[in-house]
């Protein structure tokens, strides 16, 4: 399924995200989003089956012996059989243990995106940065991605995904900040000066973090506890509840590694320029959502002395939509 536009050559931005995948279009001066979960999972073949999904049209291909139900549709079907979905990512890029990866990604994103209505047509999409260990693999993802996208007859460029935050969160202090990006797989962080980035890294313990560990010890389906986090979890202290409790142990476990690899970080970068002003620091993606998080991670910042003056911590008031609304701004530029 195509998108339809009434303006099929103004340029795109694209968030690659682990869990969800975003498009940001600027239509009549408004920013317009849509997305995609980024996700699948396989059903047996039959023709049955394929009938009753094209009634209710549900996103879907067939594969060989097995219908490929993808995007938002696998969260409905996981939730029915009480499975587990299938990721076409891991910790940020294309996910080596899934055979299916590549191509639902490329179906995904065919979905969202479509073909380009003019040659050349401008879209920036974001990649992570690598972690203090270093990503080789984040090179074929981004080729990857660059490649379905040309195929589709965009003009691809990559953004690092904290670098699309700054983008797209701070044009009031002149694009000076650091932008932090808590998604599902992966933290993306990076500090910039007037838009060029100085320090760009990314952590590990992100989302599916929290989600695997709290799954490990209370015995729930990972799913089930991602879908209860977005809707009504809170950050507020150890409860009687079991679930609420490893949410909170493994959010405060994520937070402190966090707040303390940006403060070495920033801390051990030579040549850092020199700041005259206070930055901002602004946090963004699905993980940062729940209510405390973001009085939990100032007050993580403000446990030792910060290498730079802060202005002010706050959480993007579009959160799940940041990157994608940042890469666009830059594909604008």
């Amino acid at each position: 399924m195509n998108t339809t536009e009434t303006d099929n050559t103004s340029p795109l931005g694209l968030d690659v995200g682990t869990s969800r995948i975003v498009v940001a279009r600027s239509v009549d001066k408004k920013y317009e989003f849509d997305s995609q979960l980024n996700a699948f999972l396989t059903l047996p073949y039959s023709k049955l089956a394929e009938s009753l999904l094209i009634r209710e049209e549900v996103f879907h291909e067939v594969d060989g012996d097995e219908i490929v139900v993808a995007g938002n549709d696998a969260q409905k079907f996981a939730e029915v059989f009480h499975v587990e979905t299938r990721r076409p990512m891991l910790r940020g890029v294309l996910n080596p243990q899934e055979p299916h990866s590549l191509a639902v990604l490329r179906r995904i994103i065919t979905r969202l995106v479509g073909k380009a209505g003019s040659e050349g047509r401008k879209i920036v999409f974001s990649i992570p940065a690598p972690s203090h260990a270093g990503d080789e693999s984040i090179a074929y993802h981004t080729a990857s991605i660059k490649q379905i996208l040309t195929e589709l007859g965009y003009d691809a460029r990559p953004i690092d995904e904290g670098l699309s935050v700054v983008f797209g969160e701070m044009g009031a202090s002149n694009y000076t900040g650091i932008g932090i990006s808590c998604g599902s797989g992966l933290c993306n962080v990076c500090l910039a000066v007037l838009s060029v980035p100085v320090i760009n890294f990314s952590v590990n313990k992100a989302g599916d973090f929290i989600d695997a560990q709290s799954s490990a010890v209370t015995g729930e389906l990972a799913t089930r506890l991602r879908v209860q986090k977005e809707r009504n979890f809170k950050l507020n202290g150890l409860a009687g509840d079991r679930v609420a409790n490893a949410l909170t142990v493994y959010y405060d476990d994520m937070i402190h590694t966090l707040a303390t690899t940006l403060r070495s970080t920033i801390s051990s970068t030579q040549r850092l320029p020199k700041l005259d002003q206070s930055v901002p620091v602004v946090l963004s993606g699905g993980t940062a959502m729940p209510k405390g998080f973001l009085e939990r991670f100032t007050a993580a910042l403000r446990t030792e002395d910060f290498p730079v003056r802060i202005s002010q911590v706050r959480v993007s008031d579009d959160p799940l939509n940041s990157t994608a609304r940042g890469a666009l701004m830059a594909a604008l530029c």
